[in-house]
């Protein structure tokens, strides 16, 4: 995800702890049991974060089967190490999903959650992932709809604009920036890829701890630095209005609509 300085600190911790159990857990284990039924024997993951996909894989995979879980960011690959106990069948490498480290070939399943939108050059993955496929292999990963899709975004998005109307951080833009998958799916043919298809999933989720979720949506990614950068507003008053807001437009336990869509394809064989 992003680059080295995007993900560090205290991020990673309010990543997994505040937004992971809302926004990722469900289509974690979702994807992970799309990849466990294609019965891979290598495993890799893209822009593994905070061991959320990591976690679910591993639990879903048959034991034989090896796990390996990449990312650009050391801190966020830390917090995931944290979910394994030792002797399980997994590997974390720092790895750049536009040059991955490893030979053609390589891996019968890739699997990247919510990542690909932070690429800078999204066709180029893509090539990476088609050649360290083995043949017959597939790639699976998801997207975000569009912030009108998923309020939460809209309203994080909006709540910061005010306190920076002249110059308003930018995060929020780029999760959902690839809410038109038709880009994405040209990309992959390009790249070689075969049977490319789409599924659209829509839930109504829960908020158990709106507190927390509000913090993670502030101190959880880039955007908190993109806010002290600034040096004029405490990023206390931030959280303070989107917790107001989270809190009006969703309740308190909340429940909120998240829409998203999974993407899969096919090296030829």
């Amino acid at each position: 995800m992003g680059n080295d300085a995007a993900f560090v600190g205290n991020i990673p911790l309010n990543y997994d702890q505040g937004l992971g159990p809302v926004i990722f857990a469900d289509y974690a284990a979702d994807i992970a049991q799309r990849a466990a039924a294609l019965k891979p024997a290598r495993v890799l993951e893209t822009a593994a974060g905070t061991g959320i996909v990591s976690r679910a894989l591993r639990d879903a995979l048959p034991a034989s089967a090896h796990l390996v879980s990449t990312d650009l960011n050391p801190p966020m690959l830390e917090v995931a190490r944290g979910k394994f106990r030792p002797g399980e069948q997994i590997d974390f490498q720092r790895a750049d999903a536009m040059a991955l480290p490893f030979g053609e070939a390589s891996f019968d399943v890739v699997v990247c959650q919510f990542g690909i939108m932070f690429y800078p050059d999204r066709d180029k993955s893509h090539r990476e992932v088609h050649r360290v496929l083995r043949p017959g292999g597939t790639y699976l990963f998801n997207v975000w709809g569009s912030l009108a899709d998923n309020a939460y975004g809209r309203i994080a998005h909006e709540n910061v604009r005010r306190f920076f109307p002249a110059d308003p951080p930018q995060f929020y833009q780029v999760p959902f920036s690839c809410h038109d998958t038709g880009p994405i799916k040209e990309g992959l043919a390009r790249a070689g890829f075969v049977d490319v298809a789409e599924d659209e999933m829509s839930m109504i989720k829960d908020i158990a701890d709106i507190n927390a979720f509000a913090r993670g949506l502030v101190y959880g990614n880039p955007m908190i630095d993109q806010i002290t950068q600034r040096g004029t507003i405490d990023p206390k008053d931030v959280f303070d209005a989107l917790l107001a807001t989270l809190r009006q437009e969703f309740g308190n336990p909340g429940r909120m609509s998240l829409k998203t869509f999974l993407l899969s394809a096919r090296k030829p064989s």
